[in-house]
């Protein structure tokens, strides 16, 4: 589980502080419901990144699935340059608009890899307990 090895452990403390451990019967049920709780922090952490950049919201919901899925954010092609505000090329901003933006989507990508899913989805309990078997 890349979310639990790579991260911070703040956001495991903040799921034990938060979560009713007790209620829960197993390993496998503490790890859905830590994955449960690292879709929900997902989810908002999104869309207020969305909105206190003032992103393109359709572009910007589709360019972060697909840097979440492939691991990392690029700088390649039109996909960025799709999610920014309506702002000329040739504004001087535009650059440290872009640039700025790019870093706050990186460390979004890296502080929620192996989280999984599709960020938009609602989560569904179960569709981590395959994982366990691994570790």
């Amino acid at each position: 589980m890349p979310f639990l090895r790579s991260h911070p452990l703040s956001s495991f403390v903040d799921f034990i502080n938060q979560a009713d451990l007790d209620g829960l019967p197993d390993k496998a049920s503490v790890i859905e419901a830590f994955f449960g709780f690292a879709r929900a922090a997902q989810q908002r952490e999104a869309g207020e990144l969305i909105t206190d950049e003032n992103l393109n919201e359709e572009a910007a919901k589709r360019y972060i699935s697909t840097s979440l899925r492939r691991e990392y954010a690029s700088e390649n092609g039109t996909e960025l340059n799709a999610i920014l505000p309506k702002m000329s090329p040739l504004n001087p901003q535009y650059l440290t608009k872009k640039q700025s933006v790019f870093q706050r989507i990186s460390a979004f990508v890296d502080k929620f890899k192996g989280v999984g899913g599709d960020v938009w989805l609602p989560y569904r309990r179960g569709c981590y307990a395959r994982r366990i078997d691994k570790f």
